[in-house]
Order: C-alpha cells, then structure tokens, then sequence
C-alpha cells in the first residue's frame, strides 16, 4: 500500500510510526526539531490519517507498507521510532529486516501480547452521530458521556474532518479497527532477532512496559536499553514532550 507521508529536513534517515487512532500531525512538533539534524519521514499508517483504507489491517500488512515506502524512497539504513502500535509495526519490521534498520526506538509498547484496552474508545466514537452534528464541539460532548479525560478526548478529535460540506468524517478506518482491534492487541512480535541499538521508552504512570515483559523484550532485542519518563503516561512523547525529546536526542547522539 503506498503511504501518505511528508518528509522534513536532511541527514539520515529518521522514520516516525504513530499510535492507534492517530497520525503523522502528532508527532510534527518533534520532528521539526529533529529534522534540524535528520531527514524525518512521518507516515500515516494504513486505515489512519491520510493513508488508504482497507480492510486488511494487521502488523504483518504495515511492515510491508513501511517495505514498499522505503524501497519506494530509497532510504538508506534509517532509525525507526514507533509509539504504541506504531512502535510494535517497527519492531515488526525490524525482526523481520535486520539488516535494513541502524537503530530502533519503540516508545511505550513492548513485544508482548495486551489485552484489549480500547474497548472504552471505540465505543466513544461509535457514540458520536457524525450524521447529524456539525461542529468539532459538538462531538466533543458526545465523547465525553464515554471519555473523562479532555486529553484523550482531545486527541482523538484532531481527526475528526469535513469529507463533504455538511459531513464530518473521521480520518481512521473505525469500522475495520473497530473489527479487528482484538487480534491488533492481542499480536506479538515475530520470532527472531535484532541485535542493533535499541531504546524502550516507558512513561512512568503506563503499565505498557512491565517488568514483566522484559525477558521476551531481552530475547529479541538484546542491546537495548530501557528509559523511564517520570510523570508521563502510555502519550509521554505528548505529555512530557521536553524530556522525551532529551532521551531521543541523547541515543541518537550516543
């Protein structure tokens, strides 16, 4: 599948992967600072931002798509950074292409299968008439029957968009992720080995990345070392953008 992506700045090759339900425009601010020493490439995955839909959705499927851009864009030996499933797409890929990745760093996610934690979010969305508001506001009330925290509620509205004159749409795919959010959490990371730098990202306040995973994470990753952000939840990259740009900063630089 061939990927919306925009391309910032000049050096090496450094590649963002977003969450689930979000996009490349998350992570703009960060890469603006980066791209000052790097060539940033930000990607919507598929069935999110500006990327195709499809109704097939599956890690396996989005390393392929991040194969495709990268043979498509020759890019060279690059640095992958995923967060939450775009963390788990790089460590996908990673597994499986070794010998085409220089460093990795996955933010908040660990090669584990989750129980479905989302269950709340989608339901929220599916909350919202989108036939039958007209404003960003007004479906903010609607999640917030199902969402206390404004952040999350906030978060999930940046892709909330005008498809037509009179109707707003949501730029991800919510009725295959919706469909298929079982075997996305629940999914672990293929067999095999990357032995490159590695960092794992954990916010403090997350139980994305336990203690107890660290042995499978050692098993696949085995250079790889672990930061841990304090008062930053499973978004640290958001909630505590400074120090997470510091821990970035201080790897690629190592």
């Amino acid at each position: 599948m061939e990927l919306n992506f925009k391309k910032l700045g000049a050096g090496e090759p450094l590649i963002i992967l977003h969450g689930l339900f979000g996009s490349l425009d998350n992570w703009m601010t960060l890469a603006k600072q980066w791209s000052k020493s790097f060539e940033v490439y930000l990607v919507d995955q598929r069935n999110h931002g500006q990327s195709p839909h499809s109704i097939e959705f599956s890690f396996e499927l989005m390393a392929a798509d991040l194969m495709e851009l990268i043979q498509a864009e020759k890019i060279n030996n690059p640095i992958i950074l995923g967060h939450s499933m775009g963390g788990k797409t790089a460590m996908e890929f990673a597994i499986r292409h070794p010998e085409l990745v220089k460093q990795l760093i996955v933010v908040d996610i660990a090669p584990v299968k989750y129980e479905v934690h989302h269950y709340t979010i989608i339901d929220a969305l599916k909350n919202v008439p989108l036939n039958e508001i007209g404003s960003r506001k007004e479906a903010e009330v609607f999640l917030a029957e199902k969402i206390s925290e404004f952040g999350i509620r906030q978060f999930l509205l940046k892709n909330l968009y005008w498809k037509g004159k009179d109707q707003l749409a949501w730029r991800f795919n919510l009725e295959v992720l919706s469909d298929r959010i079982i075997p996305i959490s629940e999914h672990n990371v293929a067999q095999g080995l990357f032995e490159k730098e590695t960092l794992f990202i954990k916010g403090a306040n997350s139980n994305y990345i336990l203690a107890e995973y660290e042995n499978e994470i050692a098993m696949k990753f085995p250079n790889y070392e672990l930061e841990i952000i304090d008062g930053a939840g499973h978004w640290v990259h958001a909630e505590k953008m400074k120090e997470f740009s510091e821990v970035v900063w201080a790897f690629l630089k190592a």
